[in-house]
């Protein structure tokens, strides 16, 4: 749980490696401006992203994702979340080309939220503020 005068922590990965960078990027420095400790894990196999969001005591697993495979890359996230008990331990967030068919599909396996190209990123921040404080943080 995060404590209200905790700093929140954001993993931000890239599994795979589609080599689109400028929305994580972006997306990164406005979670920092906002006061936020970012780690940015750059390209990452969905193990070595869970194994680095324990290590790292993050808040939050941010994966940006451009080739299309972000139906099995989060099914592939919550089954290992699942495996290690920690489901309830990150928040977690998919930003990228994602059909918005595909969203509630998303939101059902437990992402919590999906931000596409466009995205403000107040909004991005507004969501894991209140979602962070929403769980006792």
């Amino acid at each position: 749980m995060v404590q209200m005068d905790k700093v929140i922590r954001v993993l931000i990965s890239k599994p795979g490696s589609d080599g689109h960078w400028r929305g994580s990027v972006t997306v990164s420095r406005a979670l920092a401006d906002a006061g936020m400790e970012v780690i940015f894990g750059g390209f990452q196999s969905i193990p070595e992203i869970v194994e680095t969001a324990i290590q790292e005591d993050v808040d939050v697993i941010g994966i940006s994702i451009h080739s299309m495979a972000h139906m099995a890359y989060a099914k592939q996230l919550m089954d290992l979340l699942d495996e290690k008990g920690m489901r309830d331990e990150f928040l977690v967030l998919f930003g990228g080309i994602i059909p918005d068919e595909d969203i509630p599909k998303l939101l059902e396996l437990g992402v919590s939220g999906v931000f596409g190209p466009g995205t403000m990123t107040d909004e991005i921040v507004e969501h894991i503020r209140s979602k962070i404080i929403g769980r006792g943080g």
